[in-house]
């Protein structure tokens, strides 16, 4: 399901264990790292943030103007940590610099991730970022990423190496080795945009299966970019009915059910409007708001209600991305 660019930003979506990519860019793309000093308080808040939220970090790389962070979070959100992180280390190049103002680039970009499809892969572009951008020939040489603690050429101590070269080896020094091979295997990888905007509302990584999945475990309705007709069609077919039917007049049954399940959809649908299926159902949107309602509440003492309704979403789910 594609993002829409119009739509409202949606919270971060949390739960204990979930793990994101994070990027924190500079103001208007300027620097936020000025010299050896700068990364070392960086990290130092880091430090400090994993000490007192409780949280793993599994990767980071310090560029000169952006950050890439792999985050795993705790009982405490998101939002709080990167909050706190932000805050003190602006308050603190502001200071060193003299000066007030903004440093990071509106709001961070957080992706959801899918660990089983892409944990290993993210931490390999991540570390080979460096390179990509020609400041070194190899991830081995930059000191301001997680890279060489995870050979043991650097100790960092809030730093969690272990799940990362577990999946590789159970031996640790042949789990480096891999690990090794892995990461240089990706330094010729070009720019992958999935690693910035994500697959669903540019807040997830992962299939449209692991999205509903998350979305379900954060108690969220997993919002859909779909066009009326898709609903329309869908609803029809589930009560074996035609388009022409369900916008005749009268409140004879199924049509009248078959309109309130596309009314319930369509208040469901973020990109979608009350208003214009009034228009293609030939109904008032009061009416048709009431009747979404009622459906709503029908639904928790009908079974097969309740298993109609289930059985109409997960078709909508499989309706190809970006399709309209």
């Amino acid at each position: 399901f594609c993002y829409h660019e119009s739509m409202a930003r949606k919270p971060r979506i949390h739960y204990p264990g979930a793990v994101y990519h994070v990027i924190l860019r500079g103001n208007d793309g300027q620097d936020i790292f000025f010299n050896a000093s700068d990364r070392s308080r960086f990290c130092l808040l880091l430090q400090e943030g994993v000490e007192r939220y409780e949280h793993r970090i599994h990767a980071f790389c310090l560029m000169t103007n952006h950050v890439h962070l792999v985050i795993q979070v705790g009982d405490v959100r998101l939002s709080r940590i990167m909050q706190n992180l932000c805050f003190r280390y602006t308050r603190y190049i502001n200071w060193r610099k003299k000066r007030i103002g903004h440093l990071f680039q509106g709001r961070y970009k957080a992706l959801l991730l899918d660990v089983d499809n892409y944990l290993l892969e993210l931490v390999r572009y991540i570390h080979c970022n460096p390179v990509r951008a020609r400041l070194v020939q190899s991830p081995d040489e930059y000191r301001y990423s997680s890279h060489r603690a995870y050979l043991d050429a650097e100790f960092i101590s809030w730093m969690t190496t272990e799940w990362i070269l577990s999946q590789f080896a159970r031996q640790k020094k042949r789990a480096q080795m891999l690990y090794h091979e892995f990461i240089l295997e990706g330094i010729q990888e070009d720019r992958r945009e999935e690693f910035y905007r994500g697959e669903c509302e540019g807040r997830i990584l992962g299939d449209d299966q692991f999205s509903e999945k998350v979305l379900e475990r954060a108690e969220e309705k997993f919002q859909r970019y779909l066009s009326l007709d898709q609903i329309i069609d869908i609803v029809c077919e589930t009560y074996s009915i035609d388009a022409e039917t369900l916008t005749d007049p009268g409140k004879k049954r199924p049509a009248s059910e078959a309109r309130a399940v596309a009314a319930l959809l369509v208040q469901e649908t973020e990109n979608l409007t009350m208003t214009a299926l009034g228009h293609y159902l030939r109904r008032d949107i009061s009416s048709l708001s009431q009747a979404a309602n009622r459906l709503g509440s029908r639904v928790a003492l009908n079974t097969a209600l309740a298993e109609k309704l289930v059985t109409i979403r997960k078709k909508l789910i499989r309706i190809p991305k970006c399709q309209t």
